[in-house]
């Protein structure tokens, strides 16, 4: 089976987007899809920015904000601007690495809702422990584990990853031969091109 890595930054409205839509799609597609959490932070500083270009780039940030509101709209989610924005990360992007595997995507998928849907505070330790909480995981124990040298390292090795494979924004989708495509709108394309490539 052909696959494709998703990478995605909690902060990133498009990858929430994403993140509620990937996993069916790719499914129906035959792809397998691998779920890399990173931090846009580093690779924004390296180009830099020392803020979210949707910040920096009024005009820009306001295009984004309703461009949000009618693609949720179209797609049935439910959609509330967190404050502030760009949230801190960093916490969630960890716990991402923490749980295993086979649970990451459930786990994201709820930490968008909770900042995009809800607009909760996802740096907030306790909200998070609740999120881990509602999907029968051990709160205490993978917070615990998200705080290991184990764990750090991973996540500085997976945005190191992200940055050697060309990725500057979030979502982004490379394909096993390193084609990347980036944006929401481009899932279907990359999803096509590893099936093409198979």
């Amino acid at each position: 089976m052909p696959e494709i890595d998703f990478w995605y930054e909690f902060a990133s409205t498009y990858s929430y987007l994403a993140a509620m839509r990937a996993e069916p799609m790719a499914r129906a597609a035959g792809v397998g899809l691998r779920w890399r959490p990173f931090l846009l932070g580093p690779i924004f500083a390296a180009q830099g920015w020392n803020n979210s270009p949707f910040n920096i780039y009024p005009a820009k940030g306001r295009y984004m904000w309703r461009d949000m509101e009618r693609l949720c709209a179209e797609r049935g989610l439910a959609f509330r601007r967190p404050d502030p924005f760009p949230q801190n990360t960093l916490l969630a992007a960890r716990l991402a690495w923490a749980v295993p595997d086979d649970r990451r995507a459930d786990f994201s998928r709820s930490v968008y809702l909770a900042e995009f849907a809800e607009g909760r505070d996802i740096s907030d330790a306790r909200l998070l422990a609740s999120l881990l909480s509602e999907l029968g995981l051990p709160a205490d124990a993978l917070l615990a584990r998200a705080k290991s040298d184990e764990v750090k390292t991973r996540l500085r090795a997976e945005t190191e990853a992200a940055q050697a494979a060309g990725v500057f924004g979030a979502p982004a989708f490379v394909t096993a031969d390193g084609e990347l495509f980036w944006g929401d709108d481009r899932l279907e394309q990359a999803l096509g091109w590893a099936r093409g490539k198979d």
